[in-house]
Order: structure tokens, then sequence, then C-alpha cells
């Protein structure tokens, strides 16, 4: 348990920098450059995610059930995800309206994924780690509507509809390929 409570906090943390210590992240890359920082934080980002799914792994055999959702749930968290996997597709694309109304897409994802999760899962490792994303998720779109309310988020402008279309579209291939195979070949649990 130990491995992986310090893996989710060094991976969260790092992600967290910009948001609760903005003059760290300035501090740091003017001290290693910007290219340097980013590197920088992409080792740490990397390091921290192997030991969060190593630990993760060691937890779950650990970690008692906290609570045993009803079937229902399960079906609920099948249909948020499909939502997210859209949510998330939009926002690597121009922007449409999903896009726009999200503001931040793939953290509206992340937490829609983490909520979506926590719903069909009670076993305790998984309740911490679903938990922590989702807390995440709201720390950082606090913190961006902060930074957008001081003007220094540019707000993403409308392009297409047509891109909500690509979205879907993406969402639901990338959605249909991981609940059918991907989910149970990555994270051991098959979804279907």
């Amino acid at each position: 348990m130990t491995l992986f409570l310090i893996g989710l906090v060094l991976f969260l943390g790092s992600h967290l920098v910009r948001a609760l210590a903005p003059n760290v992240r300035q501090s740091l890359a003017a001290g290693l450059g910007e290219t340097g920082y980013k590197a920088a934080h992409a080792i740490v980002s990397l390091l921290a995610l192997c030991l969060l799914i190593y630990g993760f792994g060691e937890a779950r055999a650990e970690t008692d059930i906290l609570y045993n959702p009803p079937v229902g749930l399960r079906h609920l968290a099948m249909l948020l995800v499909l939502i997210a996997f859209i949510v998330l597709a939009s926002g690597f694309l121009p922007t449409g309206y999903i896009a726009r109304f999200a503001k931040h897409p793939q953290v509206l994802a992340i937490k829609i994924w983490a909520f979506a999760h926590l719903l069909a899962n009670g076993e305790t490792a998984q309740v911490i780690l679903f938990a922590a994303f989702l807390a995440w998720g709201v720390i950082l779109r606090i913190s961006y509507k902060r930074r957008a309310a001081r003007g220094e988020v540019v707000e993403r402008q409308f392009r297409s509809w047509t891109w909500d279309i690509v979205a879907v579209v993406a969402g639901v291939v990338v959605y249909g390929i991981f609940a059918m195979k991907l989910h149970e070949l990555l994270i051991g649990v098959p979804v279907m």
C-alpha cells in the first residue's frame, strides 16, 4: 500500500504544481529552462506512474472491500465512461460545442471517469485511486476558473460542430475497443 500511495501522491502532486504552487513551477522552469523543466516533469511523471501502477497491484491484494455496488451502477458507470471518452476526444480536436462547454475537456473526462469507477468499484485501493483522481480534477477545475478570471487562460474559440461529430465517433470507437478487449488486456479486468 505504501508504494501505491507514494506513486499516487507523486503523480498527482507533480500535476498540481501549476495549480497550487505556480511560483515553484516558474522557479524550476527558470532554473532548468522550459525544455529542461518539461523533460524533468515527464521523467518524474513516468516514474510516479510506474510506481503507482506497481503499487496499485500490490495494494489490491492487501485491501478489503469497502462497499459492494449494485449491478445497475456498473451499467451507469459504463455509460459515464463512454461520455468521458467522447469528452476526452473533443479535447484533442479543434473546438466544437463539447470542448467549448467543457472548457477543459481532458480534466472533465478524468472527473467523469473517476466518478464512474467509484460507482462501480468498492475495493479500498480502487476507492482511494478514483477518489484521488476525482479530487485532483476538481482542484484543477477550480484553479482553471481562477486563472481564467485573472485573464491567464484564453478561452477556446469555437470552430465548428463538425468536430463534435468527430469527437463522438472517435470516442465511441476508442471506448468500444477499450471495453471489448483493451481494458482486460491492460488492467486485467474485463468490462463486458
